[in-house]
């Protein structure tokens, strides 16, 4: 799966939910209050794409896991069948005792990639997944590394934290696209008295995809924030070499192509990152970045 169709997927999720929410309240005309004969309630404006932003980002957070399982073929593992799977599950039982939290879901995905990720919508009701290529090709040193780091991203709150973020975005995304959609309308010369119905609504529809996409990368700056954060908690959860071993042994095999069609990598908080102009829907730092960090850090062992 190419990085475009990944970001492609990241970006589609949250847009089509918020595109979803825009429409429904439209045909309903849920939303028309803040369209006045003088011009826009900018207030009531406010109001609802706060309602509506939320809405969205939390209906995202409470269907992540089920995308997750559906979306990248995800098996639970619920009785471990070998060493593979007992290996990952005494890891997360470990960690999860250590930390005080319900022990997630565990899943592994079959993808030669080297990956993992962590989703759910709250720290006792999470997943942890891994990619078949992970276990195959790192040591339980590793494999220990990239656990604790996607444990440290629930004990963290991440999910909950990108959730508001996202939540303050989709209503910046929807206050805007209404408001330029407004002055669209003005421009092409109708009256206010005028302006609504379909062609309004369409154009709505057209800013919120392209804001939408320039919010992305705001998310992902934080993303990647986080991701330093993340480091730092896998570190202090099992040590700072395991989790600088880790992301060295990523290093060695970032640029492997995952060949399989069903393949899709949507989560915020998945390993791989990539540089150049793509970098900015990056949801992760270089890697060389992640490790000169823990490296430098005094403060762990």
């Amino acid at each position: 799966m190419s990085i475009i169709k990944r970001i492609a997927l990241f970006l589609f999720v949250n847009i089509a939910i918020i595109v979803l929410i825009s429409t429904i309240v439209s045909i309903f005309g849920i939303d028309t209050y803040y369209l006045k004969p003088n011009g826009l309630d900018l207030t009531a404006l406010a109001v609802m794409s706060l309602l509506w932003g939320f809405l969205g980002s939390f209906i995202s957070l409470f269907l992540s896991k089920w995308i997750a399982k559906t979306m990248m073929g995800v098996k639970i593992i619920q009785n471990a069948s070998n060493h593979q799977e007992s290996k990952i599950f005494n890891i997360v039982s470990q960690i999860s005792e250590q930390q005080g939290i319900k022990m997630p879901e565990i899943g592994i995905y079959d993808s030669a990639e080297i990956n993992a990720f962590a989703t759910g919508w709250s720290k006792n009701n999470s997943l942890v997944a891994v990619s078949s290529g992970l276990l195959n090709e790192m040591n339980d040193d590793e494999i220990t590394g990239v656990i604790a780091h996607e444990m440290a991203h629930i004990t963290n709150g991440d999910m909950v934290t990108m959730t508001l973020v996202q939540g303050l975005l989709n209503a910046f995304i929807i206050f805007a696209a209404r408001a330029v959609a407004y002055l669209v309308q003005i421009l092409m010369g109708k009256d206010r008295e005028e302006i609504g119905g379909f062609s309004y609504w369409i154009t709505s529809i057209l800013f919120e995809i392209l804001f939408g996409v320039l919010a992305a990368i705001l998310v992902n700056i934080f993303s990647r924030w986080r991701e330093f954060e993340a480091d730092l908690g896998g570190a202090k959860i099992v040590g700072k070499q395991k989790m600088i071993g880790a992301l060295k042994k990523l290093q060695t095999t970032i640029d492997r192509i995952d060949t399989s069609k069903q393949q899709a990598s949507f989560s915020n908080f998945k390993i791989s990152n990539r540089s150049g102009v793509l970098a900015l829907f990056s949801s992760h730092p270089p890697l060389e970045k992640r490790i000169r960090a823990l490296e430098k850090n005094i403060n762990i062992s």
